[in-house]
């Protein structure tokens, strides 16, 4: 275990003027604290902190970071105090440990909606001070190490953890070493099988090629002393975990992975590294295609070096990376490396926001907090920006955007500003017109075309790599259909107040808006549309002293057998047994057979009263149709039109059939219910079209549902209300003839 002053002689070893009070004294404060706790391994608990600290020390980080490790674990496992951490070291260490305190108690890898809230806390408790993300990791790093003497159980959720989030959070932040050790440790006990195999036959490549590393050393060494380079070699046999990543990625075999061993060339200045470049190329063959200047296009998290792969000195293929001594020192230590303690600043976020790369994307991806309409939408959008690679693509203007790899144009559109990728109907690629659907690879330069009409269709969803493209076509997706039945819903209550002889505007509407249920107006006119709210409430919610108007239907002369019942406007009903009807028999047989058929007076039905209920199949009837009804057990009436193959289940029981005929009042007419499917094209604007062409025909839309949509094709099933049959026959053929709609036709059922 590390001792007192073995941690200040660690920091005074980058840091003379170290102040080894605030060392000293979170020293001793956090070993009093832990005293005798234990860890699951055995060890005294006050361990943890101090490797965790000593990690830090191997990034030369500032002593407030260095105490706040030491403090780390005080306040979630000790009878410490934020109080009495801010008394002792100050607000900012406090604040410090308090935010790792919090983070300690996130779950990672919990059911979806709960882990993409989780991840939010996480990155906006990082965002305030880079500095608890780096204490977090070095925290994660050292747990990892001991994962061991953890329960099976919780060691697979931590093991877990760490590869979806941590390890990629690492590389975001241009720690790489850091990132390689947190995945080979997740990777021996996600998969411990795998990691074993790779292990061995790295194990025996090595023995095989005991020397092959030391000799390719020697062969660069002498060749950049032959030019009057100074450089350090070094090579390395690529972790189990990178293997086994590209064996998966790339569908190979251990055998064909020709690039395991791989070297790391090392100069002063970045003219040195082209030179080194230049040497190395004219003496051995490039391998086309995997030469990448990330010097030029530094990579989002502040990673520059030159990487090409050559056949080497062994004609074996051999991965170089050509890098200055300080673009090392950030590849390995990423945003630690900007060394916060010299410009004495209290906190991380001033110095990094100006110098780093890296935590402008953190910056950025925390701006999509207020972009995200739901926590699994903004954890998709962060597990893409951490997990994917990048390619760097320019505007026409020069501008640089970094893209994931296999990203397409609208991507890129979408990367320039949300209006360009919501207007976007086209592109160049290197000056030529392509396909939206196209891969771009690093250096092309994309134009793209815009134009004012444009609505980004739903099938770009599918398209897309980035987060931040999905997100926003699934907001301007959900922004057209709102609009259309926003549209839809306006028709309807303005037909509805106009036969009820009154004025409706949106201004008269959001006063009592909230009385229908809902915040903003537009919303209520969409639930409309959507057939969640009736007209009829908002005409209430805007004039509640209006009386509606209810249809009388004159009742049937008693002694040809037809009444009416209170519940079934436009329709009457024929007693079974009844005088017949100009000489014809009734449709349905006689429920009663009783005494006095043929004469003049009406029989009682049997389970028919005035309070029965009356309701029209669900696909409807209307005037003009042959319809019968059928009583159901409960006493309910149900009217089908004759053609419904639903009345083939009542053949066997014709005490149920109620013989009925319409009966409607030409100065009160009433609407009646009629169902129809209607096949239309998948895009903007169809909807509407259809509204325009139901609303134009004086019929009235009470329910719409998606039953199938396909990438071209939606199928729409509508409950309509029309007078009668000859309206529904015209409006179905106006629906045919609309441009927009394939098929339109009734149903039955």
């Amino acid at each position: 275990m590390m001792r007192q002053y073995e941690l200040v002689e660690r920091v005074q070893r980058y840091k003379p003027d170290v102040n080894e009070a605030l060392l000293n004294k979170a020293y001793v404060y956090a070993m009093q604290k832990h005293g005798k706790q234990k860890r699951a391994s055995g060890d005294p608990y006050i361990s943890h902190p101090l490797e965790v600290a000593a990690i830090l020390t191997d990034m030369r980080l500032d002593e407030s970071t260095i105490a706040v490790a030491l403090l780390h674990d005080t306040i979630e496992d000790t009878t410490a105090t934020r109080d009495e951490i801010d008394g002792l070291f100050g607000e900012d260490i406090g604040a410090l440990v308090e935010g790792l305190t919090k983070i300690k108690k996130l779950d990672l890898v919990s059911k979806r909606a709960k882990q993409a809230e989780n991840l939010r806390k996480l990155l906006l408790a990082i965002s305030d001070d880079v500095r608890v993300l780096l204490v977090k990791l070095a925290d994660r790093l050292h747990n990892m190490r001991t994962l061991d003497h953890v329960p099976p159980e919780k060691r697979a959720r931590i093991a877990e953890e760490t590869m979806d989030i941590y390890a990629p959070l690492a590389g975001r932040m241009g720690m790489q070493d850091m990132r390689d050790e947190l995945e080979e440790l997740a990777f021996r006990h996600i998969n411990p099988e795998a990691h074993d195999t790779v292990t061995k036959r790295l194990s025996e490549l090595s023995a095989k090629n005991r020397d092959l590393i030391r000799t390719i050393e020697q062969d660069f060494t002498a060749l950049f002393t032959n030019n009057q380079l100074k450089a350090t070699v070094t090579g390395r046999q690529k972790k189990p975990y990178s293997v086994f990543r590209k064996m998966q990625s790339k569908s190979l075999s251990f055998e064909q992975l020709s690039d395991i061993y791989g070297f790391r060339i090392l100069v002063d200045d970045i003219a040195s590294c082209y030179q080194a470049l230049g040497v190395v190329h004219t003496r051995w063959s490039v391998v086309p295609g995997r030469f990448k200047d990330y010097i030029s296009t530094p990579k989002q998290n502040d990673y520059r070096s030159i990487h090409t792969t050559i056949v080497g000195p062994s004609r074996q293929r051999i991965e170089l990376q050509i890098r200055t001594y300080r673009m090392h020192e950030i590849a390995e230590y990423g945003v630690a490396a900007h060394a916060l303690y010299k410009d004495n600043l209290k906190g991380g976020g001033d110095l990094l926001t100006r110098d780093s790369r890296a935590y402008s994307w953190l910056r950025h991806t925390i701006e999509q907090l207020s972009e995200g309409d739901n926590p699994e939408e903004f954890l998709e959008h962060t597990k893409l920006e951490l997990f994917q690679d990048q390619v760097f693509c320019f505007t026409p203007k020069g501008r640089l955007i970094a893209l994931p790899r296999g990203a397409t144009p609208i991507d890129f559109a979408y990367a320039v500003h949300t209006d360009v990728g919501d207007t976007c109907v086209g592109c160049k690629i290197n000056g030529r017109i392509m396909p939206l659907v196209t891969r771009l690879n690093n250096g092309d330069e994309v134009e793209i075309i815009r134009s004012g009409v444009q609505v980004p269709p739903p099938a770009w969803e599918e398209i897309v790599v980035t987060g931040k493209a999905r997100a926003a076509i699934r907001r301007a997706t959900r922004a057209a259909v709102r609009k259309q039945y926003a549209g839809l819903g306006f028709r309807i209550i303005e037909r509805n107040f106009a036969r009820a002889n009154k004025q409706f505007t949106r201004e008269l509407f959001k006063p009592v808006v909230h009385r229908v249920g809902h915040k903003d107006v537009e919303d209520a006119i969409a639930a409309v549309g959507r057939g969640e709210l009736s007209s009829q409430d908002v005409l209430k919610a805007i004039y509640p002293e209006h009386i509606e108007d209810r249809t009388a239907i004159t009742k049937a002369a008693a002694d040809e057998g037809w009444f009416n019942l209170r519940s079934a406007a436009g329709v009457i009903f024929r007693v079974p047994g009844a005088r017949r009807l100009n000489g014809a028999s009734a449709n349905g047989p006689s429920a009663s057979g009783g005494e006095g058929e043929g004469t003049n007076e009406p029989l009682p039905i049997r389970g028919v009263d005035q309070n029965a209920r009356v309701v029209f199949a669900p696909a409807g009837a209307v005037p003009g149709d042959r319809i019968v009804g059928i009583m159901n057990d409960d006493k309910e009436i149900t009217i089908f039109p004759i053609q419904s193959p639903m009345l083939t289940r009542f053949d066997d029981q014709p005490e149920r059939w109620i013989d009925i005929r319409w009966d409607i009042d030409e100065v009160r007419k009433v609407r009646f219910p009629v169902r129809i499917l209607v096949n239309a094209l998948n895009e903007p604007g169809s909807l509407a079209e259809m509204a325009e062409v139901i609303a134009g025909r004086d019929a009235n839309i009470r329910t719409l549902s998606t039953v199938r949509v396909a990438s071209d094709i939606t199928e729409l099933l509508m409950d309509i209300e029309v007078w009668d049959l000859k309206q529904l026959n015209q409006l179905l053929m106006q629906l045919k003839e609309t441009a927009c709609v394939s098929t339109a036709a009734r149903v039955y059922e």
